[in-house]
């Protein structure tokens, strides 16, 4: 039976990331930063399997500042390339959002590369909006 189950990891899936690997997640699996990342209860993966393979994950964390209600950040969502344009993609994140929901959270938000027409396709599909406005990206290299 071919069937899609999406869950939020928790240290059993480990195994199952590590062989994945960079073929899903953007690196090599580092065992004590997935270890850091799953016990940390800011920090959110759901991950999409088929037929007990992992296909794709989410990842996301929420937080909160002093005049904001509490937010989900989605740091990035991947699905091998196998299995692209079937709505895994647009179902994980509708679950993060549900995910999110479920915490408290009053927003989720996510930046993608404007030629990145799949990310951004999967995200209007699960119910995102693009904002009219353009983002610039500034990045701080700290380690010079």
């Amino acid at each position: 039976m071919n069937e899609l189950v999406l869950k939020i990891a928790d240290e059993s899936d480990l195994p199952a990331m590590i062989k994945a690997g960079d073929s899903l997640f953007d690196y090599l699996i580092k065992l004590d930063r997935a270890k850091e990342f799953l016990q940390d209860p800011r920090h959110h993966l759901i991950l999409a399997y088929f037929d007990e393979k992992l296909v794709g994950m989410v990842s996301a964390f929420d937080y909160v500042h002093p005049d904001k209600d509490p937010t989900l950040f989605i740091n990035e969502a991947s699905v091998l390339e196998d299995f692209q344009g079937q709505g895994i993609g647009r179902k994980l994140i509708k679950s993060m959002c549900e995910h999110a929901k479920s915490i408290g959270c009053k927003e989720a938000w996510v930046a993608t590369e404007k030629s990145n027409m799949a990310a951004r396709k999967a995200y209007v599909n699960a119910g995102g909006k693009e904002d009219a406005e353009d983002v610039v990206l500034i990045e701080f290299d700290l380690n010079s």
